[in-house]
């Protein structure tokens, strides 16, 4: 489907550039600024950006629900935390000795 009509840009080009944008570094914010860049264009009458937001949020959540770990291997936040906090149960937080008083 074409999506700009001044560049002659289709879905298809936009969702290519996209995955490669993701795939070069998953958590980077991709913007339609972005993609014409990768394309070599800029956006005229800028119409068509509406349309290319779309594609990007939508390809980017497919990229990410298909890179998704399963549930057993997601970490449970608050477990972690458990832990830490028994890690670090009869540590000293201070670096003053044992003898030292305050005044």
């Amino acid at each position: 489907m074409l999506v700009c009509q001044c560049n002659m840009i289709s879905s298809k080009e936009i969702e290519d550039i996209v995955l490669d944008l993701l795939k070069a570094d998953p958590w980077q914010l991709v913007v339609p600024a972005k993609v014409y860049a990768e394309l070599n264009r800029r956006a005229k009458c800028s119409g068509c950006v509406p349309n290319v937001v779309d594609i990007i949020v939508r390809v980017t959540e497919n990229y990410h629900a298909q890179q998704a770990l399963e549930p057993a291997e997601l970490v449970n936040i608050q477990s972690g935390l458990e832990k830490l906090k028994k890690q670090r149960i009869g540590v000293r937080r201070e670096r003053r000795s044992t003898s030292h008083r305050a005044a």
